[in-house]
């Protein structure tokens, strides 16, 4: 995803191995979260009137209200931010609770965690998003939780969409022979031709020391049989050149560039660089001008139970793409039948969010997360500054730990979220806003399953690195909250995630601090020793 950020992650991380952020410009604003009720919500696409942010310029373009966003407490009190769907940081941190590691805290991003659950927000008819605000008191006297959630509209299965010119780069190095690597990506590949289109087109090429295409972009049509062929072929061979098949990959995409399609590279691998050029930069440049010159995006896969984890984002955040990591042939079904079709079919370009809280009634205010993805206030209506690009069916959260004025009420914040129509890249926003009211109940009182499970996410994710959100319960509590969930629920993913928050408490120990290993992870000793 393309996006201007007023601090960029250093490019040096990269030799290392499909899914918001923003804070003003000012210094005394900080970052929290989570959701409520009593919010407003909106949906719609592409014009019609509605609530603007307050700095707004008048647009015939302005939908309905119903979201919120908001950076540190500025002067301006503002929060601005490109819009995000990857997952992949809150999948690789099960991955490692689940081998007995502490993830390592740098990998741990919040905005992560709370995207991976997809709350039943309101979904507008056409393109765009449906925004709902709504919010919640936390456990700490004076502090509230409010989230801002914005929603597009699900793909039909069969009904009409742009053809996808897919160019998948795949990992064949001696680290991808690891069980969950290799053979997972065989077995996703092989899921995803059978998903694909006849008029959608494939190319594979394979990397190690050295890149290798092993077919060109071809019509999926009657080549089904051929590409399942030559899937079944790949073995892992020598060392990791990422470079060698970044370069190669964009090479083919570009030669098979269909005008009119939805063309993506997808990188399926571990992204442990080891040869050919592991600096960021000449990978990033090259990314950054196919992007700019045929709209090639990326979308990043990470396997493998040691992941380069900044590597592949930097690469999806300059390829205007996506990350997510699978370990699991579920996970794998869900990423290639379920998420990289919506992909396919975009719903907004350039996405951003802004949240304006009123002074009035806020004191101060956090958002979790979103540290990489910050967009100068001044820039939210500039639409030469790169934005986020986001498909059919997602959801995209953001939570702020908000403190209120004592004996204020009124007006607490408006949101507003601005993207391009992604065929005519005509400008439209649609806003919401939420007052005091809606904090009126605690969040982990009866009837707020979808804001605590925000919440829970959030803070479990914060707890991982080591911050102190205000009202953050235990992580005892937290798995506590999240059992009752899912039982009410019968949710699978939610189970999912007590247990990821129950082996945390564990590793954690009763000082809250596990014990770092020479490789920067935690040793765990017996992961079930208390």
């Amino acid at each position: 995803m393309k996006r201007r950020h007023r601090a960029r992650l250093a490019a040096g991380i990269l030799a290392a191995g499909v899914f918001l952020t923003g804070c003003g410009g000012n210094s005394n604003i900080e970052r929290a979260s989570d959701r409520g009720s009593g919010g407003a919500s909106a949906s719609g696409g592409g014009s019609g009137g509605g609530n603007r942010a307050p700095d707004a310029r008048p647009r015939q373009d302005d939908g309905p209200e119903g979201e919120q966003r908001s950076r540190p407490p500025a002067p301006d009190h503002l929060s601005t931010f490109a819009l995000d769907v990857d997952t992949a940081s809150y999948g690789y941190a099960r991955r490692t609770l689940a081998d007995g590691r502490l993830p390592d805290p740098t990998t741990v991003r919040p905005e992560e965690f709370v995207n991976s659950f997809r709350p039943d927000y309101r979904r507008p008819e056409g393109d765009g998003f449906g925004v709902t605000v709504d919010g919640a008191r936390s456990a700490d006297a004076g502090w509230s939780l409010v989230r801002v959630g914005l929603a597009t509209r699900a793909a039909e299965r069969q009904g009409p969409r742009p053809p996808a010119a897919l160019t998948f780069v795949v990992d064949i190095s001696g680290s991808m022979a690891e069980p969950g690597r290799l053979d997972l990506v065989k077995e996703s590949f092989g899921i995803l031709t059978d998903e694909l289109r006849d008029d959608d087109s494939v190319a594979l090429v394979t990397f190690s020391d050295e890149a290798e295409t092993r077919l060109p972009m071809t019509r999926v049509g009657e080549n089904r049989g051929r590409v399942h062929d030559i899937v079944d072929e790949l073995a892992t061979t020598s060392s990791t050149n990422v470079e060698a098949g970044v370069r190669t990959g964009y090479d083919v995409a570009v030669e098979g560039h269909r005008k009119g399609a939805t063309n993506r590279v997808v990188l399926l691998s571990d992204a442990l660089a080891n040869t050919g050029d592991t600096e960021a930069r000449s990978i990033l440049n090259r990314i950054d001008r196919e992007r700019r010159q045929y709209g090639i995006t990326l979308f990043g896969v990470g396997v493998g139970s040691d992941y380069g984890d900044a590597f592949m984002e930097q690469l999806a955040d300059k390829g205007d793409g996506h990350t997510t990591y699978v370990s699991t042939t579920e996970q794998a079904r869900k990423v290639f039948v379920e998420q990289l079709p919506a992909h396919v079919e975009l719903r907004a370009r350039d996405a951003k969010a802004q949240v304006a809280f009123d002074p009035k009634t806020v004191e101060r205010f956090r958002l979790i997360g979103y540290e990489n993805r910050e967009v100068a206030d001044e820039d939210f209506r500039d639409d030469r500054v790169d934005g986020g690009e986001v498909g059919a069916g997602h959801t995209v959260t953001a939570l702020y730990a908000v403190k209120t004025r004592p004996g204020r009420t009124g007006h607490l914040a408006t949101a507003t979220v601005r993207w391009l129509d992604p065929r005519t890249r005509a400008p439209h926003e649609r806003s919401g806003t939420v007052g005091t009211a809606a904090l009126t109940s605690s969040v982990w009182g009866p009837g707020h399953d979808s804001l605590q499970l925000t919440a829970i996410a959030a803070y479990f994710a914060d707890r991982l690195r080591g911050g102190d959100l205000p009202g953050a319960p235990r992580l005892s509590e937290l798995a506590r909250y999240s059992t009752a969930i899912a039982e009410r629920s019968g949710s699978k993913v939610v189970g999912e995630l007590t247990e990821a928050i129950r082996q945390a408490d564990r590793l954690l120990g009763p000082d809250g601090n596990g014990s770092r290993d020479a490789d920067g992870g935690e040793a765990s000793g017996d992961p079930y020793g208390g």
